[in-house]
């Protein structure tokens, strides 16, 4: 297996299989947002998102949010008791048009950060015949076909089994769900809508039996990670170690829930 089943600073994007932003601003591979890329000789496609679209996207949310404020701000400011009265009074100062040009560029530029953390958190695909890449966050993972047993929408997450069950990649995924199944199964692999072993989950808690030694403490630290946020690469990590202990791992809010495959 080439990859763990977590993205890490480990594996580093190759110039060929990790998209990026390219001179007409979209991913490279990528024609238009959410769409599937030329390809390659090997009858590879690539599916992520377009770069231009998510940043103007979100730069023209601040810009709206940049426009309300100055009249939140006059509204607020009317009321006997409101929070953030102090930042209220002194956006309301402000002469116009200047708090309201300022709003706009605050906003804007708000918007622009946030569109390119998004970007780079998002995920891209490529399928082959051979094999299938996984990129995000500058990062990637690539799976021969014969690791992949069957590939798994389990609500917003796109997941890889091995073909003994085991989990080797978990992502979340925004990207069109039509075009990632055609992507795979006009390529020879195996889709399903929704996880067949999602029965045999169980909740964890803390002591719980069942678990291989070294478990339960991974899981207590991952809990804690998530805690702190979500998406932290500690909780990825930890995730990973779990792997290796034979431990699958899916998370529902703020719960955790295991499943230990039957290995032959």
């Amino acid at each position: 297996m080439r990859g763990t089943g977590d993205l890490s600073k480990r594996g580093s994007a190759s110039a060929a299989d990790a998209p990026g932003l390219g001179a007409d601003g979209n991913l490279d591979g990528v024609g238009n947002s959410h769409g599937d890329g030329d390809g390659d000789g090997d009858g590879s496609v690539v599916i992520a998102e377009s770069a231009w679209v998510l940043v103007l996207f979100w730069v023209g949310c601040g810009v709206v949010v940049g426009w309300l404020a100055p009249l939140l701000a006059d509204w607020l400011v009317t009321l006997p008791w409101a929070p953030l009265e102090g930042p209220a009074e002194l956006l309301s100062s402000v002469p116009e048009p200047g708090r309201t040009i300022g709003g706009v560029g605050v906003g804007a530029l708000l918007g622009l950060v946030v569109g390119l953390i998004v970007v780079h958190e998002s995920l891209a695909v490529r399928v082959s015949r051979d094999r299938v890449v996984l990129t995000v966050r500058d990062s990637s993972q690539e799976f021969g076909c014969d690791e992949v047993g069957l590939v798994v929408r389990d609500g917003k997450q796109l997941v890889l089994l091995g073909p003994d069950g085991m989990e080797i990649a978990r992502e979340n995924c925004d990207l069109p769900w039509r075009r990632i199944a055609g992507a795979f199964t006009e390529r020879g692999y195996r889709w399903a809508d929704e996880d067949p072993h999602r029965e045999e989950f169980r909740r964890w808690v803390p002591g719980v039996p069942g678990l291989p030694e070294g478990a339960d403490a991974l899981l207590r630290a991952r809990a804690a990670a998530r805690e702190k946020d979500e998406s932290a690469e500690d909780a990825r990590e930890l995730r990973r170690e779990l792997l290796r202990l034979g431990v699958v791992v899916r998370d529902e809010k703020k719960r955790q829930y295991w499943r230990m495959p039957q290995r032959p």
